[in-house]
């Protein structure tokens, strides 16, 4: 789904699935939910920019199940239609279902599946990322890749507040075998951003 390099991951139990940053059309959505025989529980967003979001309102109505995002964001939701337009993919309906807010937090998002919010504004006022303890995975969303940062010079964003949150994320000391995928690019580990990326060191 393009850009190609937007990562989108669905996390599933059995034949329930959670979905997080839903970018793309909503109709190839709907091929992989029913080729894996899947049925959606619930959307989660890192941030509100179009490139994470923009299948996520129709996939909500479609199989009438929430989809979340920080409340610092909504009004972020329908920003920068012209990603969409660049791409070929419709704008979000002004009258698509609103999200639900998410905060920080422990959450159970499927059967023994816990969940927790991590906080990361900068990026986005209302950006998070989104950990999974006990199978080592951490969704960064915009905020850290392997090579960089996110921008913050879109509206809302803050040099200062990124700067924090990526030393906070560098705080929760998780293991460093935990996997870890970015908004963009290429996945990496904790490991691997310890020794090599400038602002996790």
């Amino acid at each position: 789904m393009p850009p190609q390099n937007t990562n989108s991951v669905v996390v599933s139990v059995g034949d329930e699935c959670v979905v997080f940053d839903p970018w793309g059309h909503v109709a190839d959505w709907e091929r992989v939910l029913t080729s894996r025989n899947l049925r959606l529980r619930a959307i989660y967003a890192t941030h509100g920019h179009p490139d994470h979001i923009s299948a996520a309102p129709a996939l909500a109505a479609k199989y009438n199940v929430p989809w979340y995002l920080h409340s610092g964001d909504f009004r972020l939701v329908g920003w920068g239609n012209e990603l969409l337009d660049f791409f070929g993919i419709p704008h979000i309906a002004p009258n698509a279902p609103s999200p639900t807010p998410i905060y920080a937090g422990r959450y159970t998002v499927l059967p023994d599946v816990q969940m927790d919010v991590i906080e990361t504004p900068g990026h986005t006022p209302g950006g998070v990322a989104y950990s999974f303890p006990d199978e080592k995975i951490l969704l960064t969303g915009d905020t850290l890749f392997r090579d960089g940062y996110g921008r913050y010079d879109f509206p809302g964003g803050c040099p200062e507040m990124l700067f924090q949150s990526i030393k906070n994320l560098r705080n929760l000391n998780l293991p460093a075998d935990t996997y870890v995928v970015h908004g963009h690019g290429v996945d990496s580990t904790i490991g691997w951003l310890t020794q090599n990326h400038e602002l996790f060191k």
